[in-house]
């Protein structure tokens, strides 16, 4: 699958403007890691809601001691997507790409 330069120069931008940021990964992670937003963002949405839900069990349950588990269990999670997301966003960037040098051949 050899592309022309000019073809090369189009999945180039195309990747720009459609391309996940590591940065970007990283503040929702931040922010709203225990929502699993960095995930829903790298089109991991599986295990997006799984972080979701367990976060919301979690404080649902918090009252009766037992919250405290699926908490921590995301706060592992979260510590582990720490290093994770490099190769995640780096996943879905070539995903990305893949998909436009298909749109490219049809």
């Amino acid at each position: 699958m050899n592309l022309t330069n000019e073809e090369r120069i189009l999945v180039s931008s195309e990747l720009t403007n459609k391309g996940k940021s590591t940065l970007l990964s990283y503040i929702l992670l931040l922010f709203l890691g225990s929502l699993g937003i960095h995930r829903f963002y790298l089109g991991k949405s599986g295990t997006a809601a799984a972080q979701l839900i367990l976060t919301i069990i979690g404080w649902m349950t918090i009252l009766f001691v037992v919250g405290f588990v699926p908490l921590i269990i995301v706060g592992i999670w979260l510590f582990v997507d720490l290093f994770l997301v490099p190769g995640m966003v780096q996943s879905a960037n070539n995903q990305i790409e893949q998909d436009i040098i298909a749109t490219l051949r049809r």
